[in-house]
């Protein structure tokens, strides 16, 4: 009898649940239990609820991930579980805030948390506002356009709290280096290190 139980159950919990599941899903929600993928120029992208590693100047760039190691390792979601008190966590953040400092010597202010920390799960694919605008003048120079116009992109795509009340106000990463690239095209070739001028010079 025991057996029995166990090869009905198995067989119920094990097959034939998440099926069911899975075709409810399928067929309610397309979209969302195909992954929330976006695509772009015919191919997907990504997947707007997973944050990517992106790293080009021209580009917003996301929160830091904590998977190891690979970068927004959907397989390994966690964070790093270092403490405040963590020697390896303060060298970590001090390398990543010297690191953005000077890829973003035309920001104004210190950058926003979210940039230096990683999220609990790892894969956040959200920033906040400032997050996104204090970024801004680097893409808008590496570009060559008007920084209003970086901002005003960042603005048609900031996501309110959630029926209104839950969570904050933010930017999906993905959805807004696309819709830089829907609104301007394919950004031009990012200047030689020999021609980068100085933080300085730039500002002339």
């Amino acid at each position: 009898a025991s057996l029995v139980l166990l090869a009905a159950f198995s067989v119920v919990t094990g097959l034939a649940y998440p099926l069911a599941v899975t075709g409810v899903a399928r067929v309610l929600l397309p979209r969302q239990a195909g992954g929330s993928l976006v695509a772009a120029a015919g191919a997907p992208a990504g997947s707007r609820l997973v944050g990517q590693p992106f790293s080009d100047p021209r580009l917003f760039w996301g929160r830091t991930s904590a998977t190891a190691p690979v970068p927004y390792d959907g397989r390994a979601s966690g964070g790093s579980n270092l403490g405040p008190t963590s020697r390896k966590l303060r060298e970590a953040a001090a390398a990543r805030l010297d690191d953005l400092l000077k890829q973003n010597p035309d920001a104004k202010g210190p950058p926003p948390v979210e940039l230096v920390t990683a999220s609990g799960s790892g894969l956040d694919p959200h920033l906040s506002p400032a997050a996104a605008l204090w970024q801004a003048p680097r893409v808008a120079w590496a570009r060559g356009i008007a920084l209003e116009r970086v901002r005003a992109i960042v603005e048609d795509n900031m996501e309110g709290r959630d029926l209104g009340v839950l969570g904050e106000p933010r930017v999906n990463v993905l959805l807004l280096n696309l819709a830089l690239d829907r609104r301007f095209g394919a950004p031009p070739a990012p200047p030689a290190p020999a021609e980068a001028a100085a933080p300085e010079a730039r500002k002339e």
